[in-house]
């Protein structure tokens, strides 16, 4: 482990560099990446004793397989069924055979083909989850199918790590033969039968203690435990931890122990990345820049295709598939694990697992850039549909943003047989809502034309219920400028929002969070005991506070200076009035007791 100064210097580098990363759109994993190849000793030669220090950041990676166990429940399998073993396994099937007959062709043995392929076919999960996440599209069709994708290859990591000792030719790639394979298979019905019940009465022992420190260390115990085990008896640390994970999936104590090993793992897994920079051999970019550079790209266009490939064959648009194809063309931080076991098992060779290491790791500094690539370049290529041609129509309601809010409205109307006609600016959106049935036409609601066929000019009233706040206001300036009679019921995202709409002349707007938040506050003081009564009369007495309020203030809400202070002035007078009620309520009581 690093001495004092040089943990100092590490947490330096990582504390600027990881964020500096993340918000250069490279994610966390490069950051640590960055900061191990930066600090280690073929940089600054902060910390050149790596491989103990891999050793112990290993356990970052069975933490991480732990946790993966444990999110593995049946329900959520099922769900995602289609995804994992359908889409996953294509990919991952098709990736390796590709990837392997490159590097068969490339003057490789069968051997050593066949663990490169099954390795470069992952992809790396926390890096792909991380920039859908930002990116927010974690809950679109192709970000679940990436999702899908992902289990699985978390998933096939398990049978890979029993598999590539069996394919080596070293000391520790088929020793003992079938009596090691026997002790094998035994360890493994020892955890699969009795872990069940022996971890979970652990645990339960834990539990009746009530230290909570002494639950945290029993949930360290179990995944470490388990994983000690199945490595005493030949296979990996990584399966064992899996193993532990898995048979914990349903009981009660899964949400205790992803809080509690969460910190752990997240930060022996930046230990685990910040090692892997350290050790990755930078004088092969000096040595072999050419080849290191054909087998980065080799990896990312091999298992982009595919991934095209097979989300357009999935009913990916082109635009959806090629978004899958970028998120997870990386290659994974598993890599690092599986060849390293290769290595010791004999069936990988040292040096081309060096150059497989530093491609890796470069692939994933592919991604941030390619999807820049894609939002910055390609999407000015892409030619969005034109807007619907709609025929004249003369509907009483026209509603102007389909989104969660419009829909709500809309399934109101419908209810009630009152015809209506809606328009959406999002093309996707309006695809999506017509496969539920929906009658919603594609049309910017600030387009005179548009809004004309949709027949703003004889209908009774239009609700303005867009998303963004800056379209919603362009919208409702060119409504107010060419149809003065047609009245505007309006979303108002916030206080400001509804100043700005009061400004254009909109009088009828409500806020969207202020009544759901209102019930919830009814609930909230229920819950805390009070009077029913008292509980509603409090509400009622904020929401008219708040709406007489907001009128009286209009005309200041450019003022910030002022605004501060009317704030501070409007929460006393509502503790006034709070107050008053009460007294009015205790005395009420007081009169009906008598």
């Amino acid at each position: 482990m690093p001495g004092p100064q040089q943990l100092i210097l590490l947490l330096i580098a990582a504390v600027v560099l990881v964020p500096l990363a993340a918000r250069l759109g490279l994610g966390a994993v490069m950051g640590y990446l960055i900061t191990g190849v930066l600090v280690g000793p073929w940089s600054l030669g902060v910390v050149s004793n790596v491989d103990k220090i891999l050793h112990f950041a290993e356990y970052g990676v069975v933490l991480l397989l732990f946790i993966i166990g444990l999110e593995l429940r049946p329900s959520r399998l099922w769900a995602l069924r289609r995804s994992i073993f359908g889409l996953g396994s294509a990919q991952f099937i098709v990736s390796a055979i590709a990837l392997s007959a490159i590097m068969y062709a490339s003057a490789g043995s069968i051997s050593e083909a066949v663990v490169v392929g099954l390795v470069l076919a992952l992809s790396s999960t926390a890096f792909a989850l991380q920039l859908l996440a930002e990116r927010g599209e974690l809950t679109t069709r192709w970000g679940r199918s990436a999702f899908g994708i992902l289990l699985f290859q978390d998933l096939a990591v398990v049978p890979l790590l029993a598999l590539l000792p069996l394919l080596g030719s070293g000391s520790n790639g088929a020793s003992g033969g079938w009596q090691g394979a026997a002790v094998s298979v035994g360890a493994l019905l020892v955890v699969v039968l009795g872990g069940r019940y022996i971890l979970r009465f652990l645990l339960w022992l834990a539990a009746r203690s009530k230290v909570r420190e002494i639950l945290t260390a029993t949930a360290l115990l179990v995944a470490f435990g388990t994983a000690f085990f199945l490595q005493l008896a030949g296979l990996s640390m990584e399966l064992g931890a899996f193993l532990a994970g898995v048979l914990l999936a349903d009981s009660e104590f899964r949400h205790q122990l992803e809080a509690d090993i969460e910190p752990f793992k997240g930060l022996l897994l930046g230990l685990f990345f910040i090692a892997v920079g350290m050790s990755m051999n930078l004088g092969l970019l000096v040595e072999s820049p050419g080849v290191i550079a054909i087998t980065v790209v080799g990896i990312v266009a091999t298992k982009l295709a595919v991934l095209v490939v097979l989300g357009r064959l999935s009913g990916l648009s082109s635009a959806d598939s090629g978004k899958l194809g970028i998120a997870i063309s990386q290659g994974g931080e598993f890599a690092f694990v599986l060849f390293g076991v290769a290595v010791t098992a004999g069936a990988l060779d040292a040096s081309l697992s060096e150059l497989l290491i530093v491609a890796v790791s470069l692939s994933m500094v592919t991604t941030p850039l390619l999807f820049l690539l894609n939002d910055r370049f390609l999407r000015r290529a892409e030619k969005a549909p034109d807007y619907d041609e709609i025929e004249a129509q003369e509907p009483p309601v026209l509603i102007v943003g389909f989104g969660r809010f419009g829909q709500v409205v809309a399934r109101v109307l419908s209810a009630k047989r009152i015809p209506f006609v809606a328009l959406d600016a999002s093309h996707q959106q309006v695809d999506f809502v017509r496969q539920y049935g929906n009658d919603i036409y594609y049309g910017d609601g600030s387009r005179i034309d548009l809004l004309e066929a949709a027949g703003a000019g004889s209908a009774r009233l239009l609700v303005l219920a867009i998303d963004d706040a800056d379209e919603s206001l362009k919208a409702a300036a060119v409504i107010r400028e060419h149809f003065p009679e047609l009245a505007i019921y309006a979303r108002a995202r916030d206080r400001k929002h509804a100043y700005r709409l009061m400004d254009l002349g909109v009088r009828f707007i409500r806020r969207e969070t202020l009544h759901s938040s209102l019930a919830l506050t009814n609930d909230i003081l229920l819950g805390l005991g009070l009077d029913p009564k008292a509980a509603r009369l409090a509400v009622d007495r904020f929401r008219e506070h708040d709406e007489r309020r907001l009128l009286e203030h209009r005309s200041l809400h450019d003022d910030e200076q002022k605004m501060q202070a009317l704030a501070r002035e409007s929460a006393r007078e509502l503790e006034e009035l709070f107050a008053r009620d009460a007294l009015e309520l205790a005395e009420e009581s007081r009169t009906t007791e008598r």
